[in-house]
């Protein structure tokens, strides 16, 4: 039941005014630890009256431009600047995130997939019982940084449409998404996530959210870092909730083109086992029916490559980056230019 209350623990009080570090403790009970838990950091961030923003990284343990950003974050406010209160939970799913993986290495589950989560379920539910439960009753703002991971690259964007929400908070995504100031904004269509991811259940919350996709490859992207860091800083000042001052080396905001995908039809799958081959790179424009890749099986070398085809037009915002892949894997996507 989810009515049950959290049975995770932390000592930082986000009543009390100043900078607070600790770390939620998660119930871990394994043959080494029988009664241990594990230390997911946590940060608090208060002065005085004014809103609150919830930022996370690390619901993909592997996407690591958003756990750099706001662990310097961390580092960097002072309580004086503030005016209101940051919350901020740099590795969400810290399993994940420790082991470099996607999911958790401990239930397999991506904690972006499973809100509301469970009080009493294995580790990945309970983190988002938790975040759920007692994080987000906090928040007026949620920023979630999200990136490729190890499997795709994205263009530096904002996430503008990954959740059902009021016409009303829509606009003031996008309002906040302009001043984050990336080069791509993007529409994902209905349905993403199947309603269990984090911004779904900020949402539901009556929380405005926001998110990004910056970058990928399994590392930390140069560029995609800059707009990150640049980005979060803004929608911190435009909200009020801090006045920290700009920074000389802080990468300008620039205008976003605004891209959507309305139906599935763009997003590219690989069609069968094998070496993928791209035959567009991210920034392309590209056509419906236009070649996107080939899929080569040197197992049987003498067989012709099979051809995988768009089946939509538009920019080439996220490409796939291992070669080998396997049937129903996530190739490419597109975003076709939406005027708001």
């Amino acid at each position: 039941m989810n009515d049950k209350p959290s049975r995770l623990s932390s000592r930082i009080d986000f009543d009390a005014d100043g900078k607070q570090c600790d770390f939620v403790q998660l119930p871990h009970s394994v043959h080494r630890s029988a009664y241990g838990w594990l230390p997911v950091p946590l940060v608090c961030i208060k002065n005085g009256d004014g809103p609150t923003m919830l930022l996370t990284s690390g619901v993909h343990g592997d996407e690591y431009e958003g756990q750099v950003t706001l662990s310097r974050l961390i580092q960097e406010i002072d309580p004086a600047d503030v005016a209101g209160r940051i919350i901020i939970l740099p590795m969400a799913n810290y399993p994940a995130a420790k082991a470099g993986l996607r999911t958790s290495p401990i239930d397999e589950l991506n904690l972006n997939r499973v809100f509301p989560g469970q009080a009493d379920g294995s580790p990945t539910l309970m983190l988002a019982h938790y975040m759920q439960s007692v994080l987000m009753p906090l928040a007026d703002y949620a920023l979630d940084l999200h990136s490729g991971g190890s499997s795709l690259m994205y263009l530096p964007t904002v996430i503008l449409r990954a959740a059902e929400v009021s016409e009303a908070v829509q606009q003031e995504i996008i309002e906040l998404g302009r001043v984050f100031g990336a080069p791509y904004g993007f529409f994902f269509p209905p349905g993403q996530g199947g309603g269990a991811t984090n911004m779904a259940a900020a949402a539901a919350r009556g929380i405005v959210p926001l998110a990004t996709e910056m970058g990928g490859t399994g590392q930390v992207t140069p560029e995609c870092l800059r707009y990150c860091e640049a980005g979060v800083r803004r929608v911190l000042r435009h909200i009020g909730v801090w006045k920290g001052a700009v920074g000389a080396d802080e990468q300008p905001a620039v205008e976003t083109r605004m891209l959507t995908a309305e139906t599935w039809e763009s997003f590219c799958y690989a069609s069968e086992d094998g070496l993928f081959e791209p035959l567009v790179e991210l920034g392309d424009e590209v056509v419906k029916g236009q070649l996107a890749a080939r899929i080569h099986t040197p197992e049987t070398p003498w067989r012709t490559p099979a051809e995988v085809h768009f089946d939509a037009a538009g920019l080439v915002v996220c490409k796939r980056v291992p070669g080998r892949t396997e049937r129903g894997d996530c190739l490419f996507h597109l975003g076709a230019d939406f005027k708001i």
